[in-house]
């Protein structure tokens, strides 16, 4: 019946309605570094199962195949695409890349387990000379490092030992960046302000040092930039703009349907 196309087209509208707001996401922080791009990912519903496949017909043969009519779609989960960005040089001595795989660890209090994680390497100083993330709550690096403001210079490696510059021109160690991996990292919870949280299905984290195994090396200097396609996402952002209104014009003709069946006389 056309009741069944209606709530069928209507389960299309709402999916694709929330798969133009994740598009819409993806493409406003085109610029925002370190960035990663989600997908939506579409799954059909129940079926209504109008007649068995296999069923024994009048003349003592078999049905090769049934019959079925589907129940809409529905967004299943957003997929998140850890692929790498582009580096962009700044030549800012706290500015940090990842080259690889990997994520900064900063504290943030209000988190589970008090610990976010991020592919942002745009750290400052704050007033006490600790290394904190250039995003709005000023996420203090983790485990914490401070940088004398006697040093002339700051110097990252690829391992991720931070040293100071003496104005004797010798180098004192000031720390280590540890880093973190993740089993499934598509399981992160994204918080906002670059921020990542882990989760049941992210496993615990995994820490060790840059450029040791399966870890990414260290490029001072340089920022990840966003992995947003902007030539990618507007042409997905077309065809949900176009499957959209398919089933807008789905919901049309069911009521078309109606309006005929609604308008029967009997004579």
């Amino acid at each position: 019946m056309a009741i069944t196309a209606l709530h069928s087209a209507a389960t299309g509208l709402s999916a694709l309605s929330r798969e133009l707001d994740i598009i819409s996401n993806n493409l406003a922080n085109v610029n925002t570094t370190g960035f990663k791009t989600s997908r939506a990912n579409f799954e059909d519903l129940l079926y209504q199962e109008v007649q068995q496949p296999g069923l024994e017909t009048a003349d003592g043969s078999q049905e090769p195949a049934g019959l079925y009519v589907g129940l809409g779609t529905r967004i299943s989960n957003t997929q998140l695409d850890f692929t790498q960005g582009s580096p962009v040089s700044t030549g800012n001595q706290l500015d940090l890349m990842i080259d690889g795989q990997g994520f900064f660890r900063v504290s943030i209090p209000d988190a589970k387990g008090g610990t976010g994680y991020t592919r942002a390497g745009n750290f400052l100083r704050n007033v006490d000379g600790q290394m904190v993330l250039g995003n709005g709550t000023g996420s203090l690096l983790d485990p914490p490092i401070t940088i004398d403001p006697q040093f002339t210079d700051v110097n990252i490696d690829q391992f991720g030992r931070v040293s100071g510059r003496n104005p004797d021109g010798t180098f004192t160690e000031i720390g280590q960046l540890e880093m973190a991996l993740f089993v499934n990292p598509t399981g992160l919870s994204p918080i906002g302000g670059n921020l990542y949280v882990a989760t049941e299905a992210s496993g615990p984290e995994i820490t060790g040092i840059a450029n040791e195994g399966s870890f990414g090396r260290i490029l001072q200097g340089q920022l990840e930039s966003s992995n947003v396609d902007p030539v990618k996402e507007l042409v997905s952002l077309i065809k949900t703009q176009r499957a959209f209104e398919m089933n807008s014009q789905s919901i049309q003709a069911a009521d078309q349907a109606l309006q005929v069946i609604g308008n029967l006389r009997r004579f």
